[in-house]
């Protein structure tokens, strides 16, 4: 699923970009490409796990690790394509940057920049956003907009002015990386949240455990 960096480039007329952690990659993460890729009739839906990030203080786990648990994520999707460059980057990861790559690569591609809520809500302090608001059009799930836990009722005026928006039909849903995590080290089952092959992969990895007690 990992694609080349020119791979298919006369014909992308539609373009997808998808970044985050994948930390772990989780059934929301899954519903909101499937339903980008549908409603957004995407050629190609691109993945970006992160490198550093820079606005968070936990550094996420080993990029080889999100790159495994990504491809099998959404390996059921045949529009998706892992592309690991950011994990590759030194220092910060800026989606500015992997959008610039994308439209030197792509000149002809429209693009398209998925996000969640939290995401979204944040967007008027992420670097450059308003070169990013130049380049894609921004597309958010359709919870984001809506007066739900996040309490975000309407895009920032002036986010909603620059910015070219797209809202992404999507049910709602609370699963997060952070939930699936604390749940992983408390030996909670991950049930539905994760696919089994995902599952198997953090169990087998031993991804999120938590460390042993210290002998006393």
């Amino acid at each position: 699923m990992t694609a080349p960096a020119s791979e298919g480039a006369a014909s992308l007329a539609r373009l997808g970009v998808y970044g985050g952690a994948f930390d772990p990659p989780h059934i929301a993460h899954h519903s909101l490409a499937r339903a980008a890729i549908a409603q957004l009739q995407l050629d190609q839906l691109r993945i970006f796990p992160t490198g550093q990030a820079w606005h968070k203080a936990r550094q996420p786990s080993a990029a080889v690790h999100r790159l495994a648990m990504a491809q099998l994520a959404f390996a059921d999707l045949p529009e998706v394509q892992v592309d690991p460059r950011e994990t590759y980057r030194a220092g910060p990861t800026y989606t500015f940057d992997t959008l610039s790559e994308l439209r030197q690569q792509y000149p002809q591609a429209e693009l398209f920049l998925l996000m969640g809520s939290d995401q979204f809500n944040a967007f008027g302090q992420w670097h450059r956003w308003r070169d990013i608001a130049q380049i894609a059009t921004i597309c958010v799930a359709a919870r984001a907009i809506s007066a739900g836990a996040e309490g975000l009722k309407t895009p920032p005026p002036e986010v909603q002015t620059a910015c070219k928006i797209h809202t992404i039909d999507m049910p709602v849903m609370t699963t997060s990386a952070t939930d699936l995590r604390s749940r992983i080290g408390r030996g909670i089952a991950l049930s539905t949240l994760v696919n089994d092959a995902v599952a198997r992969y953090i169990a087998e990895h031993r991804l999120y455990a938590a460390p042993p007690a210290p002998n006393h």
